[in-house]
């Protein structure tokens, strides 16, 4: 592995308030393992992230939604604690807008990606990401944006069901208004009730066709596309298991070669003379063969330590090499390599590891590259331990959110379903008891 230059310390920028956020440790344990020195800019001292050994600092970050300038104050104050530029790396969306937005008036005290004009919006935002594919020749699911209630069930009937529902600027969304920013809908009714939530949203609503596919139909392609428009690092990898199901993050996931996939990725880098860490995401229509782009991230995924090769280099360590003139080791593919997020997929973290597999001209097993948890590490303890208590009380308060909850709902349908005479209302035709209830809660 080359060495990463241990002068030059990192600063790791996430503006999105989420303790479970598996990519930020990620890219601590990527860089402090090197022996780079990892600032972090986040609301992460209820994550279990602030335990890793290879953290260094943390520092509150701007708002959510903080104007662009307490952005560029907050990371010029930080700036100060260094001797020299340090590289910046954002971890979200709002993050990676802000920073390239900001990178005439950041780049005296950060080293960055050259910029690419606005290609960054453009591409996170899923409205114009549409475009981004038309012109560069990318297959992208039909999306439509209605404007109003009326049109979004008219889209529906258009698109079929089940149908795919986005908010075009997903990070814009507010932390606790139990909006996600993709969710799969089943019917008219539910997207024109998103619709009319547009304004507590902050963006538009979209809704994309479905695009049909097997088993292991999702894909995503990692990636750095170094000072010289080359994409080093990353990597194509399927996604067996998602959270939320069908419409989530990586919950379990296997680094597996896919040279198609791969070139269309680097045309479209190229075409958008894109600069920077990118993840893409990826669905194979079974019908058509084609690989339809769902989204654009500007910036890590969460599960970019997938593609942690056999020099060591993954796309956060590619960024830091580059941007400090030390070159990138060739690639080393772990092909079968398994990613898995403990908290997300349990059950998947037994299903995913891995099997030796034969040899085409030998009945001997070659074993797989070792799966890599998203929390635990032999090296790294705490954060994982961390976690599980963490996510024990998180995962009890829904538990017992969700009992209340229903406990109203049913209390709310033997108080409406009860007339004068305290008779429960008649079944309509072919319709279940359980199905009666669930249509009047």
């Amino acid at each position: 592995m080359t060495p990463l230059d241990t002068r030059i310390p990192a600063v790791l920028l996430r503006i999105d308030r989420n303790p479970f956020h598996h990519g930020t440790l990620g890219a601590v344990r990527s860089l402090g393992r090197a022996g780079v020195q990892v600032h972090l800019v986040a609301d992460d001292h209820d994550s279990p992230v602030r335990h890793s050994r290879h953290l260094h600092r943390m520092y509150p970050p701007p708002a959510p939604g903080a104007p662009l300038a307490e952005v560029a104050a907050t990371l010029r104050r930080i700036a100060r604690h260094f001797t020299a530029p340090a590289v910046l790396i954002p971890l979200d969306d709002a993050g990676a807008l802000a920073v390239s937005a900001l990178h005439a008036e950041l780049s005296d005290r950060y080293l960055l990606p050259r910029p690419t004009g606005d290609t960054a919006e453009r591409v996170a935002d899923k409205e114009s990401l549409a475009r981004v594919c038309a012109r560069a020749g990318v297959a992208h699911p039909t999306t439509l944006a209605p404007e109003s209630a009326a049109d979004a069930v008219g889209a529906v009937a258009r698109l079929g069901i089940p149908t795919v529902a986005k908010w075009s600027r997903p990070w814009l969304l507010p932390r606790d208004a139990g909006l996600r920013s993709t969710t799969l809908i089943g019917s008219p009714h539910e997207a024109a009730a998103l619709f009319e939530r547009g304004p507590e949203a902050g963006s538009r609503l979209l809704l994309q066709a479905f695009v049909p596919g097997a088993r292991d139909a999702d894909w995503f392609v990692h990636g750095y596309a170094g000072r010289d428009g080359v994409v080093r690092g990353g990597g194509t990898g399927r996604k067996h298991r998602s959270w939320p199901r069908s419409a989530g993050l990586t919950a379990s996931g296997e680094w597996t070669g896919n040279p198609e996939l791969w070139s269309c990725a680097q045309r479209l880098i190229a075409a958008l003379d894109y600069r920077g860490v990118f993840d893409l995401d990826f669905r194979r229509d079974t019908a058509s063969g084609a690989f339809h782009l769902i989204d654009f991230n500007p910036r890590p995924g969460a599960q970019f330590r997938l593609f942690a090769d056999g020099a060591g280099t993954d796309v956060v360590r590619a960024l830091h090499l580059d941007l400090t003139h030390r070159p990138v080791p060739a690639p080393r593919p772990l092909e079968g390599r398994a990613f898995v997020v403990e908290n997300y997929a349990p059950l998947a973290a037994l299903r995913a590891l891995p099997r030796p597999r034969p040899r085409p001209w030998s009945r001997r097993p070659v074993p797989s590259p070792p799966a890599e948890l998203a929390w635990h590490a032999g090296d790294d303890p705490a954060p994982g331990a961390a976690m599980r208590r963490l996510w024990l009380r998180h995962v009890t308060r829904r538990l017992r959110d969700g009992a209340g909850r229903l406990a109203r709902r049913a209390l709310a349908v033997l108080s409406r379903g009860t007339g004068p005479e305290g008779n429960a209302p008649a079944l309509v035709p072919g319709q279940s008891t359980r199905e009666r209830a669930s249509t009047d809660a």
